[in-house]
């Protein structure tokens, strides 16, 4: 007979774990948020009287909460504990006896003072996954060293390479290294417990804003490291591919993605652009790199001719990657935003509204919102009525 303290096999992928969620701001709450949409049990735990810093990251609010917060924290419940108090350190470590993974971006060595570090909590539970995110890891010469989206792109090199070529170095326009290091940190949680599931031993497992965002530059690092150059801003062009990047249209700004020279052949043809088109030096993308700027200028000059929908029509068609360059708004939208790409919450603190739904997309054990984006405590009564760490 199936045990039936077991999901059933519809339940969500991650039915059944319990995620102790430490951290705050965005890293953090995007990886138990993951988690959370996969079917964990998220409990998050936050300062009394503020929580979270992102419920002051506003306006925009929805109601009393702010855009910023509501974007990462769905799926969750909220209690508000002191951890610097005795009630909460207790409340932290009989949660953690019951938990699976604790994830916590505190300065390193904080928890370590208060008693809530790994090797602490370890102690009663030795199946926990333990995640710290970091800003540049816990040891070495940079460890404590607050870590911020901003200035981890100014250090890591993405700056100087994002902008116009003469115009400044430009940050990208979303925290895209706490992004990135949510993810990492989701996958590394993934991992440890499956290797969990061997050895029967939980980890401590790190992830930090540096390390992801070298691990980010992918290509560009590697083209570094393999030519010993700096690399250099092409603004809204490729370093190593022709043509991959944006033109005006009569009315509009689109871009041309041409990733291979059969899309360079077609794109060609379905513009009219014939010279181009039989041209010995350009028929090979290595060429065109080599004469970047006779392409792009006749591109452009052809492309002002009409406006973006014409020529985006005629590309379409023709199979060559391409699309306008449209505002958030737009994007929100678009007819590719289909109706499973946008979950709607209701909270007690602001209504209805829509968030972005989890991209990760299941056949048979979707992920779902089962919780809105908590109040600040919401959940405490419950919190403090769970079972959790009362096993065993």
């Amino acid at each position: 007979m199936p045990d039936p303290s077991l999901p059933d096999d519809d339940a969500p992928p991650l039915a059944g774990l319990r995620v102790l969620d430490l951290s705050r701001v965005l890293a953090g709450p995007l990886c138990t948020m993951v988690l959370g949409d996969l079917g964990a049990d998220v409990i998050k735990v936050e300062r009394p009287g503020s929580g979270d810093d992102t419920r002051q990251w506003g306006p925009p609010w929805a109601g009393d909460e702010s855009a910023y917060f509501l974007c990462v924290n769905r799926n969750k419940r909220s209690t508000a504990a002191d951890l610097k108090s005795d009630a909460g350190q207790a409340l932290v470590r009989r949660l953690a006896r019951g938990a699976d993974v604790v994830v916590e971006n505190f300065a390193p060595g904080m928890l370590e003072g208060w008693g809530l570090g790994y090797d602490d909590l370890a102690r009663d539970n030795p199946h926990l996954v333990f995640c710290s995110i970091t800003g540049y890891g816990s040891d070495g010469p940079e460890a404590g060293r607050p870590g911020y989206d901003f200035a981890v792109q100014a250090r890591a090199g993405w700056m100087a390479v994002t902008g116009e070529p003469e115009g400044a170095p430009s940050k990208v326009g979303v925290a895209v290294v706490d992004v990135l290091t949510g993810q990492n940190a989701a996958v590394a949680v993934l991992a440890a417990l499956r290797e969990r599931d061997r050895s029967g031993r939980g980890q401590r497992v790190e992830v930090s804003l540096w390390d992801s965002a070298l691990a980010g530059l992918v290509n560009v690092a590697q083209a570094a490291l393999v030519t010993g150059r700096e690399p250099r801003r092409y603004g809204n062009a490729h370093a190593t591919i022709v043509p991959y990047q944006t033109f005006e249209a009569a009315d509009r700004a689109f871009v041309v993605a041409v990733g291979n020279d059969a899309q360079w052949r077609r794109l060609c043809a379905a513009i009219g652009a014939d010279a181009l088109g039989s041209d010995p030096r350009l028929a090979t993308n290595p060429g065109r790199v080599e004469h970047r700027d006779a392409v792009a200028g006749a591109l452009a000059d052809r492309f002002r001719t009409a406006p973006a929908e014409h020529w985006l029509a005629r590309m379409e068609e023709a199979g060559v990657p391409c699309a306008p360059v449209q505002t958030v708004g737009e994007a929100l939208r678009d007819p590719a935003l289909t109706q499973a790409g946008v979950w709607w919450m209701e909270g007690d603190s602001y209504g209805r509204v829509g968030t972005i739904a989890s991209p990760l997309r299941f056949r048979r054990t979707p992920a779902a919102l089962r919780h809105p984006a908590p109040a600040l405590g919401e959940h405490s009564a419950q919190v403090e009525a769970l079972g959790w760490g009362d096993e065993g």
